[in-house]
């Protein structure tokens, strides 16, 4: 795992906090659609821009057999989630917290999200899955190929 890290550019103390920033503005400056009754518009909190720092902008190329399910390319980019302010809104309401993007898997297939708490999740086509605790958490899930949690939730 630590040569994935290295291979994507993650080293310890890396922490691109003008680039997070950019990041920050972008969604927070994103104005909500014009078919959006409601004007959603994209959180931007603390644990998003420090998860945005340190891993924003990583790519992982891993693929294959993992140790419980295929290991999947991801990207850790927020705008990757850019147009999807009112999918993120929709589940943290449900999850009683706000989530901002953090990036994708599987080029688009799967969205990233990190909550308040820096608990980061997975939506796709089939639901919402739980990757970990924490930015480190999650990266592991996604480059061991365990298998997240699904989240059980009602629908909102």
């Amino acid at each position: 795992m630590a040569a994935d890290l290295k291979t994507a550019g993650w080293h310890p103390g890396r922490w691109q906090i003008l680039q997070a920033e950019q990041w920050a503005d972008t969604l927070a400056g994103h104005d909500a659609p014009a078919d959006d009754p409601g004007g959603v518009r994209h959180s931007v909190f603390p644990a998003a821009v420090e998860a945005w720092a340190e891993f924003g902008g990583l790519a992982f190329e891993s693929a294959g057999a993992g140790r419980e399910l295929a290991r999947t390319p991801f990207l850790l980019d927020p705008l990757c989630g850019l147009h999807q302010p009112r999918t993120l809104a929709d589940l943290g309401r449900a999850l009683d917290t706000r989530l901002a993007p953090l990036g994708e898997e599987m080029y688009g297939r799967a969205l990233l999200a990190i909550d308040e708490a820096g608990r980061v999740y997975s939506l796709d086509h089939t639901g919402e899955w739980y990757l970990g605790d924490s930015v480190d958490q999650a990266v592991t899930t996604l480059l061991l190929g365990t298998t997240p949690a699904r989240l059980c939730i009602a629908a909102v």
